[in-house]
């Protein structure tokens, strides 16, 4: 479907209409190489790809982002303690409205996805579909056999009210490789609050530092540096399709 420049800019969240016009008349935004000066030329939005002053962008229904999280920063819009993820995003996806699938917790870093699309947020964070996540802890002491196998047995959660949780489905629970005895790896099909932190306290444990290399199908690019994020291309992505 053809639709005009500034239309696309404003579609892609660049800003208000007149500013995206203003983008077009200054001659920052160019389509298959050649500089657009006309807000009101059309252009077929299927697998469209234009610049705006230099950086690459590609024309998307709904924005779908890897970020390699640091530590220090919170997965909220309206942080508390520290900076927002948001504030790592350049201003476009940020005014698109695109939004943290889940939460890392502040100290945990790795692979966060965040997209403007609700349903496929819904969908990836339900537990009833089931999709695994990756977890590193390093643990304060070694981990033992009989660790591990509790937490696959399953250990509950309790809450601050004083309640019990239901354990969390675990699909796999393992020391790493000998050498490294206090690296522990969970793949977990659910998500809850400071999940993997509680999981390990529960066993005689203790989280030390905590990141997550995968979603689903998705595994953390190891020349994505902390900080940096990129486009994925579609959530078949996720699901390994």
């Amino acid at each position: 479907m053809k639709q005009r420049l500034s239309q696309i800019l404003f579609s892609q969240g660049f800003g208000t209409r007149r500013l995206c016009a203003g983008l077009v008349w200054n001659g920052e935004v160019a389509v298959h190489g050649e500089v657009v000066e006309d807000p009101d030329a059309e252009f077929e939005t299927t697998g469209l790809r234009f610049t705006v002053a230099g950086q690459e962008w590609p024309c998307v229904d709904r924005a779908l982002i890897l970020l390699n999280k640091p530590a220090g920063y919170e997965c909220s819009q309206k942080p508390k303690h520290h900076p927002s993820v948001m504030s790592l995003l350049p201003a476009p996806l940020r005014e698109r409205g695109v939004q943290p699938i889940g939460r890392l917790d502040e100290d945990t870093t790795g692979l966060l996805l965040l997209t403007d699309d609700g349903t496929l947020i819904h969908k990836l964070t339900s537990p009833k579909h089931h999709v695994p996540k990756v977890y590193e802890a390093r643990c304060k002491h070694v981990l033992t056999a009989a660790m591990v196998e509790q937490l696959l047995a399953g250990v509950e959660l309790k809450e601050p009210e004083g309640k019990f949780q239901r354990p969390p489905e675990i699909s796999k629970a393992e020391a790493a490789e000998i050498g490294d005895e206090t690296l522990l790896r969970l793949t977990l099909l659910e998500g809850k609050y400071h999940q993997v932190k509680r999981m390990v306290a529960a066993v005689g444990n203790r989280v030390e530092a905590l990141h997550r290399p995968q979603f689903g199908a998705l595994v953390l690019p190891a020349d994505l540096k902390p900080g940096e994020w990129r486009w994925v291309g579609s959530p078949a992505e996720v699901w390994g399709q």
